[in-house]
């Protein structure tokens, strides 16, 4: 949200007038926010939200559209696009696309105010989105993809000054981390792409409405929780374990993370610091405007996470790094394999009583053999009735278990590669 496009007072009458909403009252600019514009309408009907989309065209707008009106149909909570009198959502101004919303009461609460009880209720609400995402059908372009924003760092970094030389060679030797890192065979569908504590209203207790879906696409699952993590679990220069803990709780309720999203989990999070980084200089060192047209936001903040994350400065990673070691709850796969025996040993008891030829079943093993490293360890110790020393394993180089000896400083100073997947 910000004031990029100003409407005289006549335009947003008609708008008004389109939509029924009664006579204009009052107009206010929102300055929160960097894409959109947004201007709070107060009508003799109550009070909306209108929106200029700065960015997206006319289709893109109405792909957002869309996704808002499904989710509502769900019962999801977030806002409501209102049809004007012919039933169009989007009306154009000057090549850009607007939009009208009902204003929704509650609160919002900073990172710091954000307690783990409310953390919680984030946790499931995102995993609730991502559940119903993985339903939606209709293809949203990531515009924060990998491959885009490795595209739009080249853009910035040619633009950037002279005494960035530090942070220019921190966000390049971060490309090449990703470009060898990433990885896309991960579970996929809608995504928020941007819960951040703005985002989140409250009332009553529970989250009331989730905000701006902007940047909402089809992306991976787990970059979006990362973002979240991000976004929600650093306080004090640190990443607060007891933070990201309460949301993945309250994720977990929802839905499980596979193996392979535990192993992408840390770098997705670097990812994610490296893009809020990239954009941010993008949008705001690179194009200061006042504070009375929009909220600066400073690219410091998600470099400094950047760093923590490359493990060049301390802030809590190993912390972050064991509780990922240790998340993915193996009995989840024994409990599928249980079914996978007992639907087999079905199977075979039917051939017999039919004299069929033999069933030949795959050969599942007792626990996952995809994992390398410190996972399929901690999985081995779990499978042997040893859960106390899986929770005590930690990484070494490469994702592989430390040497006893090296586990008090179980990581590489350069950084944590991921574990990886066979």
């Amino acid at each position: 949200m910000a004031v990029y496009t100003v409407l005289n007072r006549a335009t947003l009458a008609s708008v008004v007038a389109r939509h029924g909403l009664g006579k204009l009252a009052r107009v206010t600019g929102i300055p929160a926010g960097s894409v959109n514009t947004h201007y709070l309408l107060e009508t003799g009907k109550g009070r909306f939200f209108l929106k200029i989309d700065e960015v997206k065209a006319a289709a893109d707008a109405q792909r957002e559209v869309d996704l808002l009106l499904f989710l509502r149909s769900q019962r999801f909570p977030c806002p409501q696009p209102l049809a004007d009198r012919e039933g169009r959502y989007l009306h154009d101004h000057l090549g850009k696309a607007v939009s009208v919303y009902p204003y929704l009461s509650g609160r919002t609460f900073s990172e710091s105010e954000l307690t783990t009880a409310r953390l919680e209720r984030v946790g499931h609400v995102l995993a609730s989105l991502h559940s119903l995402g993985q339903t939606y059908k209709q293809e949203i372009e990531n515009r924060f993809s990998c491959e885009h924003v490795l595209a739009l760092y080249e853009g910035v970094r040619s633009r950037l000054p002279g005494y960035f030389k530090q942070v220019i060679h921190t966000l390049d030797d971060e490309v090449l981390h990703q470009q060898q890192y990433q990885e896309e065979k991960l579970p996929r569908g809608v995504i928020h792409g941007d819960l951040f504590a703005d985002n989140l209203l409250f009332r009553g207790g529970r989250v009331a409405a989730v905000l701006d879906f902007e940047a909402a696409c089809q992306g991976k699952f787990i970059y979006d929780l990362a973002t979240a993590v991000n976004a929600l679990c650093y306080a004090d220069g640190t990443y607060a374990i007891e933070r990201f803990d309460a949301l993945l709780r309250g994720y977990r309720q929802v839905r499980a993370l596979s193996l392979p999203e535990w192993d992408a989990f840390p770098n997705e999070l670097r990812f994610s610091a490296f893009r809020f980084t990239v954009t941010r200089l993008k949008d705001f060192f690179l194009r200061p405007m006042a504070a009375g047209v929009r909220v600066n936001k400073d690219f410091r903040e998600f470099f400094s996470r950047l760093q923590i994350l490359r493990r060049e400065r301390p802030g809590g990673m190993d912390r972050l790094l064991l509780a990922m070691a240790t998340g993915y709850d193996y009995r989840q796969y024994q409990k599928i394999y249980t079914q996978r025996n007992n639907d087999d040993g079905r199977q075979r008891q039917d051939e017999r009583a039919h004299k069929t030829k033999p069933h030949t079943a795959k050969k599942i093993l007792p626990f996952p053999t995809v994992a390398v490293g410190a996972r399929a360890e901690r999985v081995r110790l779990q499978h042997h009735g040893l859960a106390e020393r899986a929770g005590a394993i930690r990484l070494g180089a490469g994702g592989k278990p430390a040497p006893a000896a090296q586990r008090p400083d179980p990581e590489p100073r350069r950084g944590h590669q991921g574990v990886r997947c066979a």
